[in-house]
């Protein structure tokens, strides 16, 4: 079987591949695309990393493809739901990295701080220019962490040691955690104007997309700095070109950005307050041959046994087994997606119960499936169907299970309710034909949906004219809606209603449906 290695990966990886007489390595990093069509048409399994693009049209030119490793955490350059239709796993190496990236960020802050980069080439241009490079101390400083996952646990457990003061924003980690770690649970606000330094560790989803713009950076302390070493486009690189040239903050210190490579005439690499680095994050020794060793041995496992492990689009479950949950995998994946979306605060616990037919098979599968859709909006690539129980454990979150023969309406159910803050919500899921998902149950309204694409949740009180103002106000916004599912509650006159459209609904169009007469609540969900 050919495994074809298109990034450069450590040799440690590389070596265990070669180890092993049924396989045939093909390595052969930075080729265009044109030859990585040409030279993938035979490969059984691709390895990469950053670079490589795996896009529909190349899983469309490897007819042999099995599987894709990604040496590293990030899927944003694989076409997941492509990968999937063809049945190619997807799987990463989550926790190679963290305390390489952890370290660099604290690096970072470190060279903000004391100015280290640009006296450096000050003294590279022969001159001599002590008090213009004055800096400051981080003890007794306040540092602001976005994001409490493992990198950003890592990072404040080392800023304590250095005696900083350490706020935490994650609207998913109770304030407990936070205290078990050192760290004090604020809101995003608050740690806006209280840091000192503010370094960002969360993935890159539709809720965290420019989360430090302008109105963020007019919340900040004057003279902060700030530091990005999780995903470009987390920081508003316009807003931040401005904020630096004004002062308000005094220095940013970035390892990725919302283009890489920047272009050449990228505005932001001229300024003297800037430290900048090329997405060197996990480019240490240790990491590189931590991941790579990872993904040899879990691509191995695959095509000598067919056993799956860190896939983020395949639980690790025979061929069997696989023929008999694949519509329930897909369902309870949705509803623990569709819960994560609209619950407001932490999530501490998880009451799962499986009901008929569904009670019959294996639902360690579906559980994990089920945590991998709540913590994937959270935590992005980093949560899998292997890891997600642990991770949902380091988080707090109890989970129970229960399995029951009889039913209610259905012959097969799926009812999930997760209680986050002091709300609690229920949905519950079925099987149509063999394989069609449906959503019948949320909370007390019962209905019938299709739980997949771009989707808006509405909670609105029951009046003529709503829905068609609801449509209307869409409309004007140049969105289609592909379906619409309305489910009524008669005795407190309140209805919800669940649209599809073509498109993700922007954030405008959200807004001017929040601000309708009967409209009460609005959330944009994808799934």
């Amino acid at each position: 079987m050919k495994v074809l290695i298109s990034d450069n990966l450590h040799q440690a990886g590389i070596d265990i591949l070669k180890s092993h007489p049924n396989i045939e390595v093909v390595a052969r990093p930075g080729m265009k695309p044109e030859e990585l069509l040409a030279e993938i048409k035979d490969a059984d399994a691709l390895v990469i990393r950053s670079a490589t693009k795996v896009t529909a049209d190349l899983i469309a030119a490897s007819p042999r493809l099995k599987v894709v490793g990604r040496a590293g955490t990030g899927l944003d350059n694989v076409d997941i739901p492509a990968a999937s239709k063809r049945g190619i796993v997807v799987m990463n190496t989550p926790g190679g990295n963290t305390i390489t990236t952890a370290e660099h960020a604290l690096s970072l802050m470190m060279a903000l701080a004391r100015n280290i980069s640009q006296a450096a080439n000050s003294m590279r241009e022969g001159k001599w220019e002590k008090k213009k490079f004055q800096g400051t101390e981080l003890f007794n400083k306040t540092l602001g962490i976005i994001g409490m996952g493992r990198i950003g646990t890592v990072v404040a457990e080392r800023a304590l040691g250095l005696r900083m003061r350490v706020l935490c924003y994650d609207p998913f980690i109770t304030q407990e955690l936070a205290a078990k770690i050192g760290a004090e649970s604020v809101s995003l606000d608050e740690l806006l104007a209280r840091s000192d330094f503010i370094t960002i560790h969360t993935p890159k989803t539709k809720d965290t997309a420019r989360l430090l713009g302008k109105e963020a950076f007019m919340k900040m302390k004057p003279g902060v700095r700030l530091i990005n070493c999780a995903r470009g486009g987390l920081i508003d690189e316009v807003a931040l070109l401005e904020a630096l040239k004004s002062g308000k903050v005094a220095g940013a210190a970035l390892d990725v950005y919302e283009t890489e490579p920047p272009a050449a005439d990228w505005p932001l690499r001229d300024l003297p307050n800037l430290v900048c680095t090329p997405h060197l994050g996990a480019s240490t020794e240790e990491a590189q041959a931590n991941v790579a060793v990872a993904v040899c041995e879990q691509i191995l496992e695959l095509l000598l046994y067919g056993t799956i492990k860190n896939a983020v689009n395949a639980p690790s479950v025979s061929q069997e087994a696989m023929a008999q949950l694949k519509p329930y995998l897909t369902l309870a994946e949705a509803l623990g997606a569709f819960q994560a979306q609209i619950s407001e605060g932490p999530v501490t616990a998880v009451a799962i119960s499986y009901v008929g037919e569904v009670a019959k098979l294996d639902t360690k599968p579906l559980t994990h499936s089920i945590l991998k859709g709540l913590l994937s909006p959270v935590v992005g690539d980093e949560v899998n169907y292997v890891n997600a129980p642990a991770m949902a454990a380091s988080r707090g979150i109890h989970i129970s299970e229960e399995k029951a023969d009889a039913t209610e309406d259905f012959s097969t159910l799926i009812r999930l309710t997760v209680k986050a803050g002091k709300e609690e919500n229920l949905v519950a899921g079925t099987i149509f034909g063999k394989y069609e998902p449906r959503l019948v149950r949320i909370n007390k309204f019962r209905m019938e949906v299709v739980p997949e694409g771009h989707m808006l949740f509405i909670y609105n009180t029951d009046r003529p004219g709503v829905i068609g103002a609801i449509g209307s106000t869409i409309g004007k916004h140049h969105i289609n809606i592909a379906r619409m599912t309305v489910g009524q509650e008669k005795e407190r006159g309140q209805n919800i209603i669940l649209l599809t459209t073509d498109t993700p609904v922007t954030p405008e169009c959200l807004k001017d449906v929040l601000a309708l007469e009967h409209v009460a609540m609005a959330y944009q969900l994808e799934l």
